[in-house]
């Protein structure tokens, strides 16, 4: 619920500006997946963007115990995801988009990625009686 509530203010915010699984299926997917109706496209969009952050969960969980416990590590990490597809993944592929962005959407972006990092954390989970 965290996620999603961000997710809508950030898309509020910048209505003209493309989510990164966006801009790579408009400049970089199959003619096929290109084609699809606005709505299924959305929907592979989505689900995409889904197995990204679940397999990013999974490797934070692969991290060592006293890593993952540290209380900066889950804020860390989601920025380290943000930064590497802006740094790295981004201009791999020659997604053009990316540069032209203004600087309250990927402050956005960033602060969404701090809270994924929270949330694959486990930092907004109830504590567990011992």
């Amino acid at each position: 619920m965290a996620m999603t509530g961000l997710r809508t203010v950030t898309a509020a915010v910048g209505r003209r500006e493309q989510s990164p699984p966006e801009a790579i299926v408009e400049e970089k997917a199959p003619a096929l997946v290109r084609r699809l109706p606005e709505r299924t496209r959305g929907a592979v969009i989505e689900a995409a963007h889904w197995t990204y952050g679940t397999g990013g969960g999974l490797v934070f969980g692969l991290l060592p115990p006293e890593v993952r416990r540290h209380p900066a590590a889950g804020p860390a990490y989601g920025l380290a995801i943000w930064l590497a597809f802006e740094l790295g993944i981004a201009p791999v592929l020659g997604v053009r988009h990316v540069r032209d962005r203004r600087v309250l959407w990927r402050a956005l972006l960033a602060l969404d990625h701090v809270l994924y990092g929270v949330v694959v954390a486990g930092q907004l989970a109830p504590e567990r009686p011992r």
